[in-house]
């Protein structure tokens, strides 16, 4: 007689390592930001030419599969600089101005979000009528107004994106704590003497952490865009810094002969843009514990 044995589920470490990058894990998408995030840590040491020395004799060779050499792999400017290495050092800023821009509007839009969904009343409805001006105007008409007022820059970039972010986290927090404040454990909380400063730190902000993180891993390629297009119209980066909104503003009046110069900083954001968004989709997946159930 054979005795049979019963496997008992795994629920360590592994099971959940084998569940978290299980088939419908993007992995192309999540090598390229972690490609982006290298690149922007150690660009310099990996960057075959300085992206601002000139070399005129250069000048417009094109990418090495459309006859170039393989001294320029994806061709040179008007300037005879390397796109390539121009690239990589853009890179550093798109990382840069989404890191300091997603953090300081995340953390502006979720305090004001909780203060408004915990207390509510006037604090409330002053907060959700001011998000709701800010939402009512284009945020692209409101990042150049506020670009034209100050110095343009990494900095001034920052401040507009932030300016311009704030609202739709305090939104979003706002419906969240709605709903987390009605819970018992909240009550209870309340009961026992808690002040607002410690049930927001220890019952509210850890109920919100998957959807700020959700919707942050979705704004990194909003906020590249935005940068390149304050760039591009001359209100963000300057050169001679470079960014890849300044290598698109640089290359436009020679986009009929020299396509390279212009299309290949278009496909650096496109390709970020599309893997942010598309690791974002994988992590509210994952997140949402009632997506999980479908």
């Amino acid at each position: 007689m054979t005795a049979e044995t019963t496997r008992l589920p795994d629920h360590g470490i592994g099971a959940q390592l084998r569940n978290l990058f299980g088939d419908g894990f993007p992995w192309i998408s999540a090598g390229i930001l972690v490609g982006v995030i290298l690149l922007a840590l150690i660009g310099p040491m990996v960057s075959p030419w300085q992206p601002g020395a000139l070399d005129l004799r250069s000048a417009f060779q094109p990418p090495v599969w459309a006859g170039g050499a393989w001294s320029h792999p994806l061709g040179t400017d008007n300037l005879g600089r390397d796109i390539l290495s121009r690239i990589i050092a853009g890179t550093r800023v798109s990382v840069i101005v989404a890191f300091w821009a997603i953090l300081l509007s995340g953390a502006i839009g979720t305090i004001i979000g909780m203060i408004a969904g915990y207390f509510g009343g006037w604090a409330d409805t002053i907060i959700m009528r001011l998000v709701d001006m800010q939402l009512s105007i284009p945020p692209l008409a409101l990042a150049l107004i506020l670009a034209a007022v100050l110095d343009p820059g990494l900095q001034a970039v920052v401040i507009v994106i932030t300016v311009t972010y704030w609202s739709w986290y305090a939104r979003i927090v706002r419906g969240e704590v709605l709903s987390l404040r009605e819970r018992e454990y909240v009550a209870l909380a309340r009961i026992a003497g808690c002040g607002p400063l410690t049930i927001f730190a220890r019952h509210l902000a850890p109920n919100i952490v998957n959807t700020l993180l959700v919707l942050a891993t979705l704004q990194v390629g909003q906020v590249i865009i935005f940068e390149a297009s304050l760039s591009f119209l001359g209100l963000g980066i300057q050169s001679p810094d470079i960014s890849w909104g300044v290598m698109l503003a640089d290359a436009r009046g020679y986009i009929t002969n020299a396509w390279w110069a212009i299309t290949m900083p278009g496909v650096a954001i496109m390709l970020t843009c599309l893997a942010s968004n598309l690791f974002g989709d994988w992590l509210r997946d994952v997140l949402d514990p009632k997506r999980k159930q479908l």
